[in-house]
This record gives structure tokens, sequence and C-alpha cells, in this order.
């Protein structure tokens, strides 16, 4: 399968481990610029274990992880940010007592030394352009918002870092339909941002119904990709439909 866009990330045979358990065992693949990318497989095949070493959470044992062309093994989460990663926990891990307003403000801490006060607020004004519903709950604690809200806010909060790369853990759990499918098209506007996106979902139709492309991972590493369609018709997908 071609792609004409520059590669914006790539694993090259990435190990990784949770103390003696061998979690990645030598996961590669390749994220290109402003593409959404799907990882989908059985549980406990290391899809998320990627998403936390690709943003500094857990370390890699050996393998390269690549972004625009610089390595990125052994940065501090921070500074990855810096570069561009940012990342949503499926557990949204907002700050639940402060409001909605101040949670955005935070997802853009490491930006107020040297940005204007200014291009902070624009980009709050993007985020709710993006999730309009969370503009009518600005000053509400975001404790108190619904599962969907609380997903849009958590969403919000990482765009104001103003990443180059999107990682999103299971974004659709426990959302009713209606809140997927906002959540499906927001994540589909920020392809005209320039955003990539690369998501870990274990809702498959809604994977393969927001994905340029995708990768099946099983025991720690990659075993088919392609794009949806052709991640559709591979054995024991047959019957999953994708939605459009």
């Amino acid at each position: 399968m071609t792609n004409s866009k520059p590669v914006l990330l790539e694993l090259n045979k990435v190990y990784a481990s949770y103390g003696s358990v061998k979690v990645l065992e030598g996961a590669s693949f390749k994220v290109m610029a402003g593409e959404i990318v799907i990882l989908i497989g059985p549980h406990g095949t290391g899809k998320t274990t990627i998403l936390k070493v690709i943003c500094g959470l857990l370390p890699v044992t050996s393998g390269d992880i690549v972004l625009n062309g610089q390595c990125l093994k052994g940065l501090s989460t921070e500074k990855l940010i810096s570069l561009g990663i940012a990342y949503v926990d499926e557990r949204k891990l907002l700050f639940p007592s402060m409001s909605v307003i101040d949670n955005l403000i935070l997802g853009a801490y490491h930006r107020h030394k040297t940005e204007r006060q200014v291009s902070i607020e624009n980009d709050i004004k993007a985020v709710f352009q993006l999730f309009p519903i969370i503009k009518e709950r600005t000053e509400q604690t975001a404790g108190t918002l619904s599962g969907g809200e609380q997903q849009m806010l958590a969403i919000g909060r990482a765009l104001m870092a103003k990443p180059k790369l999107l990682l999103l853990d299971c974004p659709s759990l426990g959302l009713a339909p209606l809140m997927v499918t906002k959540m499906i098209e927001a994540i589909t506007k920020l392809k005209d941002q320039g955003i990539a996106v690369l998501i870990v979902e274990q809702n498959i139709p809604v994977a393969l119904s927001i994905g340029d492309r995708g990768y099946i991972m099983g025991k720690g590493k990659i075993i088919s990709e392609g794009s949806p369609e052709e991640l559709l018709s591979m054995q024991g997908m047959t019957d999953i439909k994708i939605a459009k």
C-alpha cells in the first residue's frame, strides 16, 4: 500500500516489558503526517503499551522510536510533549474538581513561557468549535460532565499542547452511540489541521470507520496491515461491517 505523505513516526523493532513480563516483541510500523492510523487486535497483545512507549510512560528495552527524524528513546514525557506528542489515556485523567476551562488551560502549560496568551485563547476557541457541547460547560467542573463530555474535554486538553501526533486509547469506551458518532466526526476533522492520530480501539467497526490505514497486533508485534477495507477482508473479520 503506497502513501505519498512524509513519515511522521516510525517504530523499528521495539521491545518493552513490564518488569519480567515481555509485552512488545519487535513491533514495527509507521504513521504518516496528517493521517489516522488504527491499532486493533486481541486484548493483551500490546496495543496500549505501544502508546505508552511512544509518549515516554514506559521505557523501550531495545529498538527505535523516531519522530520527524529525531530518536525519542530516553526523552522525558515533558520533552516529548514539546516535540509534538499528546496522549489521551482511556481513563481520561482529567482534574475532576477543576472547571472545563481550567482543564483546557492546563493542557497548554508548557506553552505559557514561549507563546502569547492570545495564541492560547485562540486554541481554546478552536477546541470549542470542535466540541461545541463543552463550550456550554465552560465553568462546570470536569467531574460532573457525562462520560462523552469528559472524553471530548480530554481530547480538547490534549489538543491545547498543539500536537503533531495525537495518541488515543479506546476513545469510544463506554460512550453512547450518539457520542461515538460525534467523536468520530471530531477526530476526522483533525486531519484538516494536519494532525496525525494513532488510535487504539477495541470497537472494531468504529476503528475501521475512522482510520485511513490500520495495523493488527498479535503477541507484541504487528501481524497485518492495510486499508480498512483490506483489514476487513482478512480471516476472522469478514462479519464486521464498516459504518459509512
